[in-house]
């Protein structure tokens, strides 16, 4: 383990200019798939693994980014092991909020800062680093794909399975998309929540009239989404949408103090819900309103609003469908329209939660090479969040082991502001994936 040890610390300052390389690179993919930033991307991302020494083409799909595929086969017989990474980030939102531009990374205090710094061009660098100093003798075959519309829900994961079946098929998939328990402290994931959601349109008038003239008698839209919104939780803050289900709580568990640190949670307000953190953060469904359509300030007349919308996100326990959910939410929505108000509710996404079962081969050649890497036992942790595309090979590959690691955690602010990935972490991340390949390996 020394031998590989010191081939990640001699490599690791490549592994950093690698990430701040793809950090700079505005691969935004709610900007369209064929934008110059995730052209760039996708050609870079190529040419990285490329230099790693490994085959690549692109795959393609209607209407999508490409899937960027490399392959360094091994010996017959030798076990096959899929790497995941997503080449496309979230928009960087309020800029004012940024200390440094989102697409010109900078390192600070063993931290790089940027969009996609974690979250995923991280995982990216991790496979990179651990393929550099994989023995080129070590009887594995080696694959990997990085996606450009993760940050989408993989809308085209269905249509690559069907195009490239054998390219993605493998006995063992790395999703390197999760995170940590902290700093200092890594984890494997063992459960994803699934996802949906939908636009709610609330209607009370053909067109806005005058507010004095008719407010006080006649009731506006955004008063009524307003109300009907208010609904989707109790006065705990429970979801209450009827007939969604929950899962076991896990073993593990958040303190408060933690918990509104790393949200940034202000002084005063309550957290929502009952019971443990972690069950309620992983294993219950969660509802929350990402925006709004209706007259901006700039724009406010003293006129009764006749249409407001607003987009309604869903998260899934494990073990909920998200076709059953889809239809709780809907039939709440249509059910609780206030004063009579025209309720239009438009389906959007959904995403299936994952449970892991843990203990196979590659799960405990991961947690032995966390556990070298970091000095500590790894934690088993689920998270909040969904990566559609693992259901999916899930279902596609039902014989294949999949593991969800990561790089990210608590502090690293993904999807937010400042965005930033710690450097240790990642360094021990590509220790632990060369030791559980190497790992893997000797099972062959």
């Amino acid at each position: 383990m020394s031998a590989l040890s010191e081939a990640i610390d001699a490599g690791f300052p490549a592994v950093v200019a690698d990430l701040v390389s793809l950090a700079r690179i505005p691969s935004v993919s709610a900007e369209g798939h064929d934008t110059p930033g995730m052209r760039a991307a996708a050609d870079h991302v190529a040419n990285l693994l490329a230099g790693a020494g490994l085959s690549v083409r692109l795959l393609e799909a209607p209407e999508a980014p490409p899937i960027v595929f490399a392959e360094r086969p091994g010996p017959t017989g030798a076990p096959v092991v899929l790497l995941y990474a997503h080449y496309d980030v979230q928009p960087a939102g309020d800029l004012a909020s940024w200390s440094t531009p989102p697409f010109e990374p900078t390192e600070r205090n063993g931290r790089v800062y940027g969009r996609g710094a974690s979250d995923d061009k991280a995982g990216l660098a991790t496979h990179l680093g651990a393929l550099r100093a994989l023995p080129a003798d070590l009887p594995l075959h080696i694959k990997v794909i990085v996606e450009g519309e993760e940050e989408l829900g993989s809308p085209h994961v269905a249509a690559f399975l069907a195009r490239y079946p054998e390219e993605l098929r493998a006995d063992v998939i790395v999703v390197a998309d999760s995170e940590h328990w902290r700093v200092g402290t890594p984890a494997l994931t063992t459960s994803l929540r699934g996802l949906v959601d939908c636009t709610v349109e609330v209607r009370t008038l053909r067109n806005g009239v005058h507010s004095g003239q008719f407010g006080g008698a006649i009731p506006d839209a955004l008063s009524a989404l307003a109300r009907l919104l208010a609904t989707l939780h109790d006065d705990a803050g429970r979801v209450a949408i009827a007939g969604l289900v929950s899962a076991a709580a896990p073993d593990v568990d958040l303190s408060e103090a933690d918990l509104r640190s790393s949200a940034g949670v202000i002084d005063g307000v309550s957290l929502i819900g009952e019971g443990p953190l972690a069950a309620r953060l992983w294993r219950e469904p969660a509802v929350s309103i990402l925006a709004i359509d209706a007259p901006r300030l700039s724009e406010a007349i003293n006129q009764l609003v006749p249409v407001a919308t607003a987009k309604v996100s869903l998260r899934l326990a494990p073990g909920q469908a998200p076709a059953l959910a889809m239809d709780a939410l809907v039939a709440h929505l249509e059910g609780h329209a206030p004063w009579g108000a025209q309720v239009t509710v438009t389906r959007g996404s959904s995403s299936e939660p994952f449970m892991m079962a843990a203990g196979g081969p590659a799960y405990e050649a991961f947690r032995a090479g966390l556990h070298e890497a970091w000095g500590t036992e790894p934690a088993e942790i689920g998270v909040g969040g969904s990566i559609p595309l693992v259901a999916e090979l899930s279902r596609a590959y039902p014989s294949a082991e999949i593991l969800l690691t990561g790089v990210g955690e608590p502090t690293s602010a993904i999807h937010g502001p400042n965005e930033s990935q710690d450097l240790g972490e990642l360094r021990r991340a590509c220790l632990a994936e060369v030791i559980a390949l190497s790992r893997l390996a000797g099972r062959a």
